[in-house]
């Protein structure tokens, strides 16, 4: 619809009361309005490098929101998939798919409230942005993650650098390793000439 939020919306936010104020009003129209209609391409880039690098199940799908990535990995035949979202509205709308084993509202900023050492990957398309999440949350991820678990996150590019990714996974040292990084396209030929090119950094690595 005319007045539903978009990308600029959401680039623009904040705080985490702020997005979780930008994804209530967004989750009804979030998989027509944006993932259809801007030709949102980053869960199925996410979900299908992970199958190419080997992932396993079970996995922590991080910024879940209405399931996208979830749906692919699914369609692969990878489960199970725990996601974890700040927005209790968008993880209504994944629950609905069925695709996930378990769904829960929390922050990945901080603290995580789940089973350390339980993941044997970390999946993220689209949470690491602009107005959104920053390095420090990585931290937050290891020690939920199984010792090999593979990760595989975009960020978008611009966030990459000014918010200092590089210099936080050369901090890892030799708690992860196979790290690669390479550049992707955010959205296919349907996205509008202001974001047709927009890019993100996909990272993959394991953690020692």
């Amino acid at each position: 619809m005319e007045n539903d939020p978009d990308v600029d919306d959401a680039y623009a936010m904040s705080s985490a009361a702020e997005v979780k104020a930008l994804y209530r009003t967004w989750s009804h129209s979030y998989d027509t309005g944006f993932h259809d209609g801007q030709g949102y391409q980053l869960p199925r880039t996410v979900a299908m490098a992970f199958q190419g690098a080997g992932g396993q199940g079970p996995i922590l799908d991080v910024g879940a929101g209405t399931g996208l990535v979830g749906a692919h990995l699914a369609n692969a035949g990878i489960r199970p998939v725990d996601g974890i979202d700040l927005s209790d509205e968008m993880l209504q709308v994944a629950a609905m798919k069925g695709h996930y084993r378990t769904l829960q509202t929390g922050d990945v900023t901080t603290t995580l409230d789940l089973p350390a050492q339980h993941y044997n990957g970390i999946v993220s398309a689209g949470t690491f942005t602009l107005g959104h999440v920053g390095p420090a949350a990585l931290e937050n991820l290891l020690p939920v993650a199984a010792p090999g678990a593979l990760f595989v996150i975009s960020v978008n590019s611009v966030h990459f650098d000014k918010a200092g990714f590089g210099q936080a996974l050369n901090g890892f040292g030799d708690r992860v390793h196979d790290l690669t990084t390479r550049d992707i396209r955010i959205y296919d030929d349907r996205a509008d000439d202001h974001h047709r090119n927009d890019m993100a950094r996909l990272i993959s690595f394991r953690k020692a």
